[in-house]
């Protein structure tokens, strides 16, 4: 198997030359100005909550606090929010387990720059006396890459309501795409 070289000099020239092999080898780039990526430099973070409880208000949206990171490939993830510095379409995801009584609604939201962008799952514990819930939430959002924020909220109906710090079950995560 041949390979792509590519080589560079101090002028800023930069050579492409492919192998002389037989067949058709073709790389095709995006016509872009600025960052043009590649699957080693896209964006990337896995946060999840791992430590005590953190208890929702009543009929309130409430931010999701997030203490520990899986990664975070290019350092956009902090104080539960996510502000990536690359313009393009991020694949976000987010899902909190909770602890809640019957009668309990509760729901998860992505939100962007501080408004509900994405509603996700509600649910509604309709018989026992009490359970946990898993709404997730997940969508392709479009940052510009200098002042776009994103961060996850939760909903309950009730007073008695917590998202549970487990990190196989409350988690926030997103991945650039496509560069804008």
């Amino acid at each position: 198997m041949s390979s792509v070289v590519i080589s560079g000099d101090t002028s800023g020239a930069i050579t492409l030359s492919a192998p002389a092999v037989s067949g058709t080898n073709t790389a095709t780039l995006p016509a872009a100005t600025g960052t043009v990526m590649v699957s080693g430099n896209m964006p990337a973070f896995s946060a999840t909550k791992i430590t005590t409880p953190q208890t929702l208000s009543n009929a309130t949206f409430t931010k999701i606090t997030f203490n520990s990171e899986y990664f975070d490939t290019n350092n956009n993830f902090a104080s539960s929010t996510f502000t990536p510095t690359i313009a393009g379409y991020y694949q976000i995801s987010g899902q909190i387990q909770c602890f809640a009584t019957v009668g309990t609604n509760i729901l998860i939201s992505l939100y962007k720059n501080g408004v509900e962008y994405t509603r996700g799952s509600q649910l509604n514990l309709s018989s026992g006396s009490m359970g946990l819930f898993h709404p997730s939430v997940s969508n392709i959002v479009y940052c510009n890459g200098s002042t776009d924020y994103l961060e996850i909220y939760g909903y309950i109906n009730a007073t008695s309501g917590q998202v549970i710090g487990e990190s196989s079950a409350t988690f926030f995560s997103g991945v650039l795409v496509r560069t804008a």
